[in-house]
């Protein structure tokens, strides 16, 4: 009897395990914060965050418009949830997975999954390339907050210092984007800020009662 009740609560306990493990997005610091488990970083739920703020540079000081300089000062700048190393978002480059690219720029086009905001777009919320992102019916977009037209990336191109990697949420298209041009930022940090917040789970009241049930079994057959 002891060894069925043992089973039961192992596999209770691993499936709670493998779907934590499968989940790829999870709600962090009660919901200000999202931790991506594939590539281990944390972006903030607010992905406009910078809106009204100091940094504010662009045609309206509350739109949340910033110049790549002051976009990198923000990002730097902030503090949440005890942890102050945030940053823009990195760029991949070369990146073989983008089709499309029509310059000698080695990271333009659509399906760059490569970088960050790229791997979100496509491989995390459901992207579609030339849809915005705003249409997909993944319901992880619903972590995420103020989603935007396009954002910076913090990685400078090497062959033209005069652009930077950008990446429009609008057609899911990666590109070099001048740096006198204003966009939108998004602050990510690498590792998990902890394990504060919900997971988007449905079963894991389910799998966690099935390794309680196992657990009280156990204690009232015990000799």
């Amino acid at each position: 009897m002891n060894k069925i009740v043992n089973g039961a609560m192992c596999a209770g306990f691993l499936a709670v395990s493998a779907a934590s493990v499968d989940a790829a997005l999870l709600s962090r610091l009660g919901g200000l914060a999202v931790y991506d488990t594939d590539l281990d970083i944390t972006w903030l739920a607010d992905a406009n965050a910078a809106a009204g703020t100091i940094f504010d540079d662009g045609a309206s000081n509350i739109d949340g418009r910033l110049s790549i300089g002051n976009a990198k000062a923000w990002a730097a700048s902030l503090t949440v949830g005890g942890f102050n190393d945030w940053r823009l978002p990195f760029t991949l480059d070369p990146d073989s997975s983008c089709v499309g690219n029509a310059t000698s720029l080695g990271a333009e086009g659509i399906n760059c999954t490569g970088s960050e905001l790229g791997h979100l777009f496509y491989d995390e919320l459901g992207g579609t390339a030339f849809v915005d992102i705003l249409n997909s019916t993944d319901p992880d977009l619903a972590l995420f907050s103020n989603i935007q037209a396009a954002y910076w990336s913090g990685t400078e191109i090497a062959s033209d210092t005069s652009l930077a990697w950008g990446m429009s949420y609008k057609v899911g298209l990666q590109a070099g984007t001048s740096k006198v041009n204003t966009s939108f930022a998004w602050a990510v940090r690498d590792g998990d800020v902890g394990t504060t917040g919900t997971v988007s789970e449905p079963s894991m009241l389910a799998l966690l009662g099935i390794g309680m049930i196992g657990f009280t079994a156990y204690r009232r057959n015990r000799p």
